[in-house]
């Protein structure tokens, strides 16, 4: 069985900087605000190569969103960078009053997401910032699931009026999308067709559900289709109750709590819309901690084979 994913790895951060670069240059009102880690995030390839387009705000988070706020109002596109853990915690309040409500014109990058931060800590891991965005009025939330497709979720936001938070991660992915792939707001990407089970996925979670459906299909003769889903909100609503009605049985897989999630999400579309076996594949109602990469999928129950149960689990359901 041929595989979809690519033997091809790159780091989100890669694309994201050399698109955040060709903007600064392209757009007059393109500017880059770093809370002090550009190294980390690669938003220092803007201060190294268009300097006069970046401001280092420092660890201020708060005072960052705030700038970038009335930056707007000016006809600036500020361009937010931080790691999730700090925008959607430290600075949600800036967030939701002053860019939010008003529904200005600044885009947030939140790096680092998820469990596999590179030992930098709990403290720096964020499993809440898509429960925390996706309850902000005006606010479009983004999880990419590849390098290229962070590329096109940019472009898409450098066009787009209103705020908008993209969730990008640290380490290298394999490449699912070509440089024709075109990113549209509010819709799901079918990935692999199936006919017994759905995966429905978003960010990092989605090369691993591949994964999952390839050996499921490979070793058990079980048909699992895996729709991507970028844009949790909007939310591709009309492809989630397709998929019910195509399969019967859903599992959502997400680098994210389990609560408030993509995984949230698509319960509350299914119970009003089309109720079918749910099984969320996500981190449970616990504390997080750091470690080595593989070792922290499976003990949060997210790895690859994770998926795999959660996709056997739900089929006993139908």
């Amino acid at each position: 069985m041929k595989t979809i994913l690519s033997a091809e790895k790159q780091t989100m951060r890669d694309g994201l900087s050399k698109t955040m670069l060709r903007l600064s240059q392209e757009d007059e009102n393109v500017y880059v605000l770093d809370g002090d880690l550009g190294t980390s995030t690669k938003a220092d390839v803007v201060a190294d190569n268009n300097p006069e387009k970046f401001l280092q705000m420092g660890i201020a988070e708060q005072n960052m969103m705030s700038a970038a706020a009335g930056l707007a109002t000016t006809g600036i596109q500020p361009w937010t960078f931080s790691f999730a853990a700090f925008l959607s915690k430290r600075s949600i309040d800036q967030i939701q009053v002053q860019i939010a409500q008003p529904k200005l014109d600044v885009k947030m990058i939140g790096g680092y997401s998820g469990l596999l931060t590179g030992l930098t800590g709990k403290t720096h891991q964020s499993l809440e910032d898509i429960a925390i965005f996706r309850t902000l009025a005006n606010m479009v939330v983004l999880a990419p699931g590849d390098s290229k497709e962070v590329e096109k979720v940019m472009e898409f936001a450098h066009q787009y009026d209103g705020p908008v938070y993209i969730r990008v991660a640290r380490d290298a992915y394999p490449i699912l999308f070509d440089d024709d792939y075109t990113f549209e707001l509010g819709k799901a990407v079918t990935l692999k067709e199936g006919t017994d089970a759905t995966i429905i996925s978003t960010g990092t979670q989605t090369s691993r559900s591949v994964e999952a459906a390839e050996k499921l299909e490979e070793e058990e003769g079980i048909s699992v289709e895996v729709l991507h889903m970028p844009s949790i909100k909007p939310l591709d609503t009309e492809a989630i109750v397709k998929a019910a009605e195509k399969t019967g049985a859903i599992v959502t897989a997400e680098e994210h709590s389990i609560i408030g999630g993509l995984g949230s999400a698509v319960a509350e579309t299914l119970v009003e819309e089309k109720p079918v076996p749910v099984v969320r594949v996500g981190v449970k109602d616990r504390n997080s901690e750091s470690g080595p990469n593989e070792a922290m999928l499976d003990k949060y129950e997210i790895s690859p084979n994770h998926v795999v149960d959660a996709v056997k689990q739900v089929l006993k359901k139908k």
